[in-house]
Protein backbone atom coordinates (compact mmCIF):
# COMPACT_ATOMS: atom_id res chain seq x y z
CA UNK A 1 0.00 0.00 0.00
CA UNK A 2 1.44 3.36 -1.02
CA UNK A 3 0.77 6.75 0.49
CA UNK A 4 1.68 10.39 0.14
CA UNK A 5 1.49 13.18 2.69
CA UNK A 6 2.07 16.90 2.83
CA UNK A 7 5.08 18.26 4.77
CA UNK A 8 2.69 19.80 7.31
CA UNK A 9 1.13 16.41 7.96
CA UNK A 10 4.50 14.77 8.37
CA UNK A 11 5.75 17.42 10.78
CA UNK A 12 2.65 16.97 12.93
CA UNK A 13 3.17 13.25 13.47
CA UNK A 14 4.17 13.74 17.10
CA UNK A 15 1.13 15.87 17.92
CA UNK A 16 -1.77 13.44 17.41
CA UNK A 17 -1.98 9.86 18.63
CA UNK A 18 -3.10 7.08 16.32
CA UNK A 19 -6.84 6.46 16.43
CA UNK A 20 -6.83 3.65 13.88
CA UNK A 21 -4.01 1.15 13.40
CA UNK A 22 -4.21 -1.69 10.87
CA UNK A 23 -1.33 -4.16 11.02
CA UNK A 24 -0.63 -6.98 8.55
CA UNK A 25 -4.30 -7.57 7.78
CA UNK A 26 -5.07 -10.43 5.41
CA UNK A 27 -8.41 -11.57 4.01
CA UNK A 28 -9.31 -14.39 1.65
CA UNK A 29 -12.60 -15.63 0.24
CA UNK A 30 -12.06 -19.24 -0.68
CA UNK A 31 -8.96 -19.35 -2.82
CA UNK A 32 -9.16 -15.65 -3.68
CA UNK A 33 -6.87 -13.27 -1.81
CA UNK A 34 -8.52 -9.90 -1.19
CA UNK A 35 -6.03 -8.28 1.22
CA UNK A 36 -2.50 -9.32 2.03
CA UNK A 37 -0.41 -7.77 4.82
CA UNK A 38 -2.16 -4.40 4.70
CA UNK A 39 -0.94 -1.71 7.10
CA UNK A 40 -2.63 1.62 7.80
CA UNK A 41 -2.28 4.27 10.52
CA UNK A 42 -4.61 7.22 10.94
CA UNK A 43 -4.12 9.90 13.59
CA UNK A 44 -6.72 12.00 15.31
CA UNK A 45 -7.21 15.20 13.30
CA UNK A 46 -6.30 13.56 10.00
CA UNK A 47 -8.31 12.93 6.82
CA UNK A 48 -6.99 10.03 4.76
CA UNK A 49 -8.27 9.29 1.26
CA UNK A 50 -8.24 5.56 0.46
CA UNK A 51 -8.00 4.98 -3.28
CA UNK A 52 -7.41 2.03 -5.57
CA UNK A 53 -8.87 0.27 -8.57
CA UNK A 54 -12.03 -1.82 -8.40
CA UNK A 55 -11.31 -5.09 -6.66
CA UNK A 56 -8.43 -3.76 -4.58
CA UNK A 57 -10.34 -4.54 -1.37
CA UNK A 58 -11.14 -1.03 -0.16
CA UNK A 59 -14.65 -1.89 1.02
CA UNK A 60 -13.46 -5.14 2.54
CA UNK A 61 -10.80 -3.27 4.51
CA UNK A 62 -13.37 -0.74 5.73
CA UNK A 63 -15.72 -3.50 6.86
CA UNK A 64 -12.89 -5.17 8.75
CA UNK A 65 -11.97 -1.88 10.43
CA UNK A 66 -15.63 -1.37 11.37
CA UNK A 67 -15.76 -4.82 12.95
CA UNK A 68 -18.39 -6.16 10.56
CA UNK A 69 -16.22 -8.97 9.25
CA UNK A 70 -13.10 -10.56 10.65
CA UNK A 71 -9.62 -10.60 9.16
CA UNK A 72 -8.00 -13.96 8.57
CA UNK A 73 -4.79 -12.59 10.00
CA UNK A 74 -3.53 -9.30 11.40
CA UNK A 75 -4.93 -6.79 13.88
CA UNK A 76 -7.05 -3.64 13.92
CA UNK A 77 -6.81 -1.28 16.89
CA UNK A 78 -9.07 1.73 17.37
CA UNK A 79 -8.80 4.52 19.91
CA UNK A 80 -12.51 5.19 20.39
CA UNK A 81 -16.03 4.81 18.97
CA UNK A 82 -16.35 4.13 15.23
CA UNK A 83 -18.84 5.65 12.81
CA UNK A 84 -19.19 3.65 9.58
CA UNK A 85 -20.98 4.85 6.46
CA UNK A 86 -21.15 2.06 3.87
CA UNK A 87 -21.30 2.72 0.16
CA UNK A 88 -24.78 1.16 0.00
CA UNK A 89 -27.11 2.61 2.65
CA UNK A 90 -27.77 0.12 5.43
CA UNK A 91 -31.38 1.21 5.90
CA UNK A 92 -34.67 -0.54 6.58
CA UNK A 93 -37.11 0.15 3.76
CA UNK A 94 -40.26 0.34 5.89
CA UNK A 95 -38.85 2.70 8.55
CA UNK A 96 -38.76 6.49 8.46
CA UNK A 97 -35.68 8.62 9.10
CA UNK A 98 -36.80 9.26 12.68
CA UNK A 99 -37.32 5.54 13.22
CA UNK A 100 -33.71 4.95 12.15
CA UNK A 101 -32.35 7.69 14.40
CA UNK A 102 -34.16 6.33 17.44
CA UNK A 103 -33.21 2.72 16.71
CA UNK A 104 -29.53 3.41 16.05
CA UNK A 105 -29.36 5.76 19.01
CA UNK A 106 -30.90 3.20 21.32
CA UNK A 107 -28.31 0.67 20.19
CA UNK A 108 -25.63 3.12 21.31
CA UNK A 109 -27.34 3.87 24.62
CA UNK A 110 -28.76 7.25 23.56
CA UNK A 111 -32.35 8.17 24.48
CA UNK A 112 -35.07 8.95 21.96
CA UNK A 113 -35.12 12.73 22.41
CA UNK A 114 -31.35 13.08 22.23
CA UNK A 115 -31.14 10.79 19.19
CA UNK A 116 -33.71 12.90 17.35
CA UNK A 117 -32.08 16.18 18.35
CA UNK A 118 -28.63 15.03 17.26
CA UNK A 119 -29.87 13.36 14.10
CA UNK A 120 -32.01 16.28 12.97
CA UNK A 121 -29.09 18.67 13.47
CA UNK A 122 -26.82 16.51 11.33
CA UNK A 123 -29.45 15.98 8.64
CA UNK A 124 -30.17 19.70 8.48
CA UNK A 125 -26.50 20.39 7.75
CA UNK A 126 -26.77 18.25 4.61
CA UNK A 127 -30.08 19.69 3.46
CA UNK A 128 -32.19 16.66 4.32
CA UNK A 129 -35.94 17.43 4.07
CA UNK A 130 -36.77 17.10 7.76
CA UNK A 131 -40.49 17.41 7.03
CA UNK A 132 -40.26 14.18 5.04
CA UNK A 133 -42.05 11.35 6.86
CA UNK A 134 -41.87 8.75 4.09
CA UNK A 135 -40.41 5.29 4.49
CA UNK A 136 -36.83 5.19 3.29
CA UNK A 137 -37.72 2.95 0.34
CA UNK A 138 -39.57 5.93 -1.16
CA UNK A 139 -36.66 8.37 -0.83
CA UNK A 140 -34.22 9.30 -3.57
CA UNK A 141 -30.77 7.74 -3.55
CA UNK A 142 -29.11 10.96 -2.45
CA UNK A 143 -31.61 11.50 0.38
CA UNK A 144 -31.11 7.94 1.59
CA UNK A 145 -27.36 8.50 1.59
CA UNK A 146 -27.72 11.65 3.71
CA UNK A 147 -29.52 9.56 6.33
CA UNK A 148 -26.87 6.85 6.00
CA UNK A 149 -24.17 9.43 6.74
CA UNK A 150 -26.12 10.93 9.65
CA UNK A 151 -26.37 7.50 11.29
CA UNK A 152 -22.58 7.15 11.08
CA UNK A 153 -22.19 10.51 12.84
CA UNK A 154 -24.98 10.07 15.39
CA UNK A 155 -22.78 8.97 18.31
CA UNK A 156 -20.06 11.59 17.69
CA UNK A 157 -17.43 8.91 16.92
CA UNK A 158 -13.71 9.53 17.14
CA UNK A 159 -13.04 7.36 14.06
CA UNK A 160 -15.05 7.87 10.86
CA UNK A 161 -14.96 5.24 8.11
CA UNK A 162 -16.69 6.63 5.02
CA UNK A 163 -17.00 4.41 1.94
CA UNK A 164 -17.84 6.77 -0.95
CA UNK A 165 -20.45 8.39 1.31
CA UNK A 166 -21.54 11.05 -1.18
CA UNK A 167 -23.22 8.70 -3.69
CA UNK A 168 -26.25 10.47 -5.16
CA UNK A 169 -25.39 13.88 -3.67
CA UNK A 170 -25.93 16.92 -5.83
CA UNK A 171 -22.94 19.19 -6.45
CA UNK A 172 -23.69 21.54 -3.57
CA UNK A 173 -24.12 18.74 -1.01
CA UNK A 174 -21.00 17.02 -2.34
CA UNK A 175 -18.91 20.15 -1.74
CA UNK A 176 -20.59 20.55 1.64
CA UNK A 177 -19.51 17.03 2.55
CA UNK A 178 -15.84 17.89 2.01
CA UNK A 179 -16.27 21.09 4.01
CA UNK A 180 -17.58 18.97 6.87
CA UNK A 181 -14.61 16.61 6.56
CA UNK A 182 -12.39 19.57 7.39
CA UNK A 183 -14.58 20.42 10.39
CA UNK A 184 -14.49 16.84 11.67
CA UNK A 185 -10.73 16.85 11.23
CA UNK A 186 -10.47 20.03 13.26
CA UNK A 187 -12.52 18.34 16.00
CA UNK A 188 -9.80 15.70 16.25
CA UNK A 189 -11.53 12.86 14.47
CA UNK A 190 -9.59 10.28 12.49
CA UNK A 191 -11.27 10.03 9.07
CA UNK A 192 -10.85 7.54 6.23
CA UNK A 193 -12.74 8.30 3.02
CA UNK A 194 -12.85 5.81 0.17
CA UNK A 195 -12.96 7.95 -2.94
CA UNK A 196 -12.37 7.94 -6.68
CA UNK A 197 -12.81 11.72 -6.92
CA UNK A 198 -9.26 12.74 -7.66
CA UNK A 199 -10.17 16.42 -7.90
CA UNK A 200 -10.87 16.49 -4.16
CA UNK A 201 -7.69 14.79 -3.00
CA UNK A 202 -6.11 18.17 -2.28
CA UNK A 203 -8.62 18.49 0.57
CA UNK A 204 -7.22 15.53 2.49
CA UNK A 205 -4.04 15.25 4.49
CA UNK A 206 -2.85 12.02 2.97
CA UNK A 207 -3.68 9.72 0.07
CA UNK A 208 -3.27 5.98 0.54
CA UNK A 209 -3.49 3.74 -2.53
CA UNK A 210 -4.53 0.16 -1.96
CA UNK A 211 -3.24 -1.94 -4.86
CA UNK A 212 -5.21 -4.95 -6.07
CA UNK A 213 -3.65 -8.28 -5.19
CA UNK A 214 -1.74 -9.63 -8.23
CA UNK A 215 -4.16 -12.57 -8.45
CA UNK A 216 -7.14 -10.23 -8.97
CA UNK A 217 -5.78 -7.35 -10.97
CA UNK A 218 -9.03 -6.76 -12.87
CA UNK A 219 -12.17 -6.22 -10.80
CA UNK A 220 -14.05 -8.43 -8.39
CA UNK A 221 -15.05 -8.03 -4.79
CA UNK A 222 -14.14 -4.53 -3.53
Amino acid sequence: MTSSASPDQLSADHLSPDQLTVSKVCKRYGRTTILEDVDLRVRGGEVVALTGENGAGKTTLMRICAGLIGADRGTVTVGGPIGYCPQTPGLFDLLTADDHLVMFGRGAGIGRAESLDRGHAILAEFGYPLHERACTRDLSGGTRQKLNLALALLTDPSVLLLDEPYQGFDRGTYVNFWDHCEEWRDEGKAIVVVTHMLAELERVGRVVELPAHPSRAHGGRG
